[in-house]
């Protein structure tokens, strides 16, 4: 390099520099404040490149403010440095503890998400989707809604298929067919009751390529939570169909799956399916990865880009999966659970964590989303990715009871030991806050425990060793719950307790 180029670049004006440096990823500019003094105190006076350098290192992205919204960058840098810290300091009291009636308790399709009890069943013919607030608040700003099978679908004679909720999107979508019908529909409704959703294109319809309902279907509900499954994630809709083993267009132990994808916004067609088969031993799961990324998980996990829709989703990689043998991988999408009314920044889609449950070990993976995206470090790799070649570094292993992920940040409770108190012999169990951005690894400023060492299980005979970093701040619990979950900036644990008609919901963490 000219070595009069050097002198020349820092005569430029201060906020010349910053400028410059803004179009720098954030590990760059670290990297350049770090070997000039001079950019290291351009560095230090510049709340937009701490700014940029905090997003990064909790591998986060900025959203585009209201025109309105003149929040200074030094007062969003000092918010996104406090929530990042307050995590690590929640307490062990619940602030606030409200009641869930017990019949919701224990449905399949439960979560919470800003401030609302979401749920779903489509068990059976019927369909049912109930959402309801969590939280004080004024109640003619609240949603309390409840849809059977008579609100649900907006053609008579419908049977249900499947439904999900998606609080981000305002969104709740049913898949239903019709009694003597051979066609499939899905229609999109909003949460908050107003009918039709107001951004979708219409009711999709489902391509004939995938089998309509069996006989299976309608008298095992295990077999229907199986055949059919229905998935969203932002602008996207996913419905899956699998045809069982025992099904008489099929060999003995093999099945057969599709899976049919939208973009619900601006289509109600879609060409975009994709098939293939299995053995009986496989259970096949799916998950959207943000970014145009979907990912199939069956012994090994295969990414595949959406970007055009117009056509089938194109594969990408296949990373092999360590345990031979492993009958049961359940996945765990990355989820974003943000407050769209205050928030201004969100999770990178490529920098993610998604967790999967390997039964019956029930072993969960947390891995980092980044390696679907970084394909360019294995060119000249097979198309098949061994484990020992992208696993190790960027997964971690858990043996965990319930447990949430959100972001970069992984709540579980895990089984520790027994104690007595006040002569009652209690399971004791520990709450974990766990979390894997860089920037909390690296500037964890005495909040919790780094854990770098590897650690190793025996999965189906082999010893799989995985390292990937985290903080880990813990504390002692006694009583078992059946779910936790993150949202916003609270925690909330659900209990089984000795009541017919309700269980406790607490709110551990108010930050």
């Amino acid at each position: 390099m000219n070595q009069n180029m050097k002198p020349q670049f820092l005569s430029l004006a201060e906020d010349v520099h910053v400028c410059i440096l803004t179009f720098l990823p954030y590990q760059d500019i670290l990297q350049c404040t770090s070997v000039c003094k001079d950019l290291r105190q351009t560095y230090l006076s510049s709340s937009e490149l701490q700014y940029i350098v905090e997003l990064g290192g909790q591998q986060l992205l900025p959203i585009d403010l209201r025109v309105d919204d003149h929040t200074p960058i030094s007062e969003r840098l000092q918010l996104l440095r406090d929530e990042a810290h307050s995590w690590f300091k929640f307490g062990t009291r619940p602030v606030q503890t409200v009641t869930v009636p017990e019949i919701f308790c224990f449905e399949d399709e439960k979560f919470i998400s800003n401030g609302y009890f979401c749920l779903c069943n489509s068990d059976g013919l019927s369909g049912f989707a109930k959402i309801f607030s969590v939280v004080p608040g004024p109640s003619q700003h609240k949603i309390d809604h409840e849809w059977s099978s008579k609100s649900l679908y907006s053609l008579p004679n419908a049977r249900s298929i499947g439904v999900l909720m998606d609080p981000e999107q305002n969104l709740l979508a049913a898949a239903y067919d019709i009694i003597g019908g051979s066609d499939i529909y899905i229609d999109l409704l909003a949460l908050d009751g107003g009918g039709a959703h107001p951004k979708a294109a219409g009711t999709l319809i489902v391509s004939p390529v995938l089998p309509r309902r069996q006989d299976i279907d309608l008298y095992k509900p295990d077999e229907h939570r199986r055949n059919w499954r229905l998935k969203s994630l932002g602008g996207h809709i996913a419905l899956w169909r699998q045809l069982s083993p025992d099904h008489d267009l099929l060999p003995i132990k093999e099945f057969r799956w599709w899976v049919q994808i939208w973009d619900w916004q601006y289509s109600t067609m879609s060409d975009c399916v994709l098939s293939s088969t299995g053995t009986s031993r496989d259970f096949v799961d799916f998950c959207f990865l943000g970014g145009n990324r979907f990912l199939i998980i069956m012994n090994d996990l295969k990414v595949y880009s959406i970007e055009d829709m117009s056509k089938a989703p194109k594969f990408l990689a296949c990373f092999l999966f360590p345990g031979a043998g492993v009958e049961c991988m359940e996945c765990y999408p990355p989820s974003l659970k943000n407050d769209l009314a205050r928030t201004i920044w969100t999770s990178d889609p490529a920098h993610r964590l998604l967790s999967l449950v390997i039964s019956p070990h029930l072993l969960h993976f947390i891995i980092s989303t980044s390696i679907f995206f970084q394909l360019d470090s294995f060119e000249g790799v097979a198309t098949a990715i061994p484990w020992k070649n992208w696993g190790p570094s960027n997964s971690r292993i858990f043996d965990t009871l319930c447990f949430d992920v959100c972001g970069n940040r992984v709540l579980s409770f895990i089984p520790t030991t027994v104690e007595t108190v006040h002569d009652d012999d209690r399971g004791v169990h520990r709450l974990h806050m766990l979390d894997f951005s860089p920037s909390a690894v690296k500037y964890r400023q005495g909040l919790g425990r780094v854990v770098i060492e590897p650690s190793t299980v025996d999965l189906e005979g082999e010893l799989v060793t995985t390292f990937l970093p985290y903080v880990d701040v813990s504390c002692k619990w006694f009583q078992q719950p059946i779910a936790v979950w993150f949202d916003k900036d609270r925690i909330y644990i659900l209990y089984d307790e000795d009541s017919d008609t309700e269980s406790p919901l607490e709110v551990l963490a108010e930050i």
